[in-house]
């Protein structure tokens, strides 16, 4: 496992993939959507754009690689909605599923029929904390850890590149040792992030997994009759069990199989369990999903900072657990700390710790396939992330520090608690020349999508790497909200909430009233308020004392505009002001950000790369909209004014304020 993802560098592979960006879910419905025939689905947050953007594609007449029109089941609950893929598989089709958290746990009955049947059909989860002390939508494993027995292949995603690999990789694997696979990314955090990814081609899908008709097996075909679901008593029950391992002997050689020939097809290499910087570690950090990706990123400060040979371990393949693989990565260190991000206070350790430790067990009594070893690593574990809580690079700084020092064996971060490590650092480890924004805006009005457009085009314009996300959960309450974009020239893998960062947009003028959006903002950056105010001075009277000597100390530059009014000035129709106010932000964001000065293009060329990016993202939707897009953004990028050096030195005061006469929300 590479900081980039990729090996063999200069050996040509037949298929590439296509450079695009995407968040998590939109790869899954990628891949989906060009090798099944149907989706069985009742979506639950947050795999419900996963559901949502299948069915546009079922609505929009969509048909697979081999020509047969997808559709779309959406019975009455998740329960349900598992039942359907089950006919649906019986019959000899293939066929998919969209869920998370209570939903995942609803349809456990049925998994196990699934399994016991030997269907071998792909759910896609995007994994989330369950409902107990509260009710919580975000990331967490609690749910795949509550069906983990249920006879299903399990592969975990770390990035949305992952996401949509794996459910190629869970598909060959699935059907050629006849097991379901559930292929699993971390709700919200890969989800609905959006990064830079490869899309694996339609030839590739095609080759890889194969057409449904010569893969699957109609057990429903009369011709060929057989009974499923039988009644077995105490003469036969305990018969039918244990022979199903005759079909789970096959499912380890069945993922490797696939994830071997989809490096030689590709040139991603997957591995049940990937490993960075383990040549010559002493201590690991071992987990699974999105949290593993920050681990890569601070892995490297922890080493030249603190001195501690770290290195990080990612368990992608669950289920069926690569135990000898474990082991075999894990074996000469002094320490290591299973960071997941779940608790189970009454089990004797959390998931994937006890696995671990049980893969040590069997080493030491010399199972067989098990690598020998004469002594156990010292085995810390740890709770973080639970409920989509952030992970920053200063927790694993901690982890780092506690296993130096022979510290707490098990430990939460990221909380105050008296289990917790908090004596760290939190270091800057984005990429080298990083541009990150941060910005506010109120929940509900348009700020996701406004993020994931500035992420898609500005990659376009520029070239640059890229990675979007929003702090979810006021985004449907009208709350304030937060959202997240990086821009480099090298892969993102931080993926934790910026507390450093060189632009703040607020998209909403109260936030200087509700918190402090400069919190973390660098020396020399720029801020963007949405305003009303047509005067340098007005702008900058309406801004409160303490963010005004923040300005000054920090030397920022301020923009101002009123996106809201060109917004409505411009959209085709009203529905759309909402949204194309984002669109203005994106020519503001163009304005702010050093990219052009660097490329050495002129305000003519950066608009120009701009209507090519926009034609590409709503050429679709006919002329008029690319246009009036692209005169919004020109907009933006020319009518944004800046605060100059000799106001911001006046002590201005606002007079008092009239809401009547500020527009206050703005997408």
């Amino acid at each position: 496992m590479s900081r980039t993802d990729k090996d063999a560098k200069g050996k040509e592979f037949p298929y590439p993939g296509t450079p695009t960006t995407s968040d998590g879910a939109g790869m899954v419905v990628w891949v989906e959507t060009h090798v099944t025939q149907a989706a069985g689905a009742y979506p639950i947050t947050s795999s419900t754009t996963m559901g949502a953007g299948y069915g546009a594609a079922v609505a929009n007449g969509k048909k697979n690689l081999w020509g047969d029109r997808l559709r779309f089941l959406e019975p009455e609950s998740e329960h349900s909605s598992a039942t359907v893929c089950e006919g649906f598989a019986l019959a000899g089709g293939r066929v998919t599923n969209f869920t998370s958290g209570q939903g995942l746990i609803l349809m456990k009955e049925v998994l196990y029929t699934i399994s016991g049947k030997r269907l071998p059909v792909v759910f896609n989860i995007g994994a989330r904390a369950l409902t107990s002390q509260s009710l919580n939508v975000h990331a967490g494993h609690d749910d795949v850890m509550g069906v983990a027995d249920a006879g299903w292949g399990i592969l975990f995603a770390r990035n949305a590149q992952g996401a949509g690999d794996l459910c190629l990789i869970a598909r060959r694997a699935a059907e050629n040792s006849r097991t379901p696979f559930l292929n699993v990314q971390d709700g919200f955090l890969t989800t609905h992030t959006v990064e830079d990814v490869l899309l694996p081609e339609p030839d590739l899908m095609k080759e890889f997994v194969g057409k449904p008709e010569d893969k699957l097996v109609n057990l429903f075909d009369p011709h060929n009759p057989l009974q499923t679901g039988v009644v077995q008593n105490q003469d036969s029950y305990m018969k039918g069990k244990i022979a199903q391992r005759a079909y789970y002997a096959q499912v380890p050689a069945a993922v490797q199989e696939a994830m071997d020939e989809f490096y030689r097809l590709t040139g991603r290499r997957y591995r049940m369990v990937e490993s960075y910087r383990m040549e010559d570690a002493e201590y690991a950090v071992v987990g699974m999903g999105s949290m593993v990706e920050t681990a890569l990123a601070t892995v490297d400060w922890i080493r030249e900072q603190e001195g501690v040979k770290l290195g990080v371990v990612h368990v992608t393949c669950y289920r069926p657990f690569p135990g000898p693989q474990i082991v075999e990565a894990l074996k000469g260190l002094k320490a290591f700390s299973v960071v997941e991000r779940m608790d189970d206070p009454l089990a004797q350790s959390n998931p994937l710790t006890a696995d671990v430790k049980a893969a040590f067990a069997d080493a030491m009594i010399g199972a067989e396939g098990y690598p020998q070893i004469t002594r156990i690593p010292v085995i810390h574990s740890g709770a973080a992330g639970l409920g989509g809580r952030d992970i920053r690079p200063g927790d694993f700084v901690v982890i780092a520090r506690n296993m130096a020092r022979g510290g707490r064996r098990y430990f939460v971060v990221g909380i105050r608690h008296e289990l917790a490590l908090t004596d760290g650092v939190d270091p800057d480890v984005r990429p080298k020349g990083a541009f990150s924004m941060r910005g506010h805006s109120v929940g509900g009005y348009g700020s996701v999508t406004t993020n994931k457009v500035i992420a898609t085009i500005a990659g376009d314009v520029f070239g640059k790497q890229v990675q979007a996300y929003p702090k979810y959960g006021s985004e449907k309450k009208g709350l304030p909200t937060t959202y997240y974009l990086t821009v480099a020239d090298e892969p993102i893998h931080v993926h934790a909430e910026l507390n450093r960062v060189d632009f703040v947009p607020m998209n909403d003028v109260n936030a200087f009233l509700i918190g402090n959006p400069l919190d973390g903002i660098q020396e020399g950056g720029t801020i963007f308020v949405q305003t009303s105010k047509t005067t340098p001075e007005a702008v900058w009277a309406s801004i409160p004392p303490k963010a005004k000597q923040i300005i000054r100390e920090k030397k920022i530059r301020v923009l101002a505009a009123d996106a809201a009014k060109i917004a409505r000035e411009e959209a085709p129709v009203a529905d759309l002001e909402v949204r194309m106010q984002g669109i203005v932000l994106l020519g503001i964001f163009l304005r702010a950000t050093p990219f052009a000065r660097q490329a050495g293009l002129s305000d003519e060329e950066v608009l120009a790369r701009s209507e090519k990016a926009l034609r590409k993202y709503f050429g679709k939707r006919g002329e008029a909209v690319v246009q009036a897009n692209m005169r919004a953004v020109e907009r933006g990028y020319k009518e944004a004014f800046e605060i100059p050096p000799e106001v911001i030195a006046q002590d201005l005061t606002a007079p008092i304020f009239d809401p009547r006469a500020e527009v206050k929300l703005f997408a």
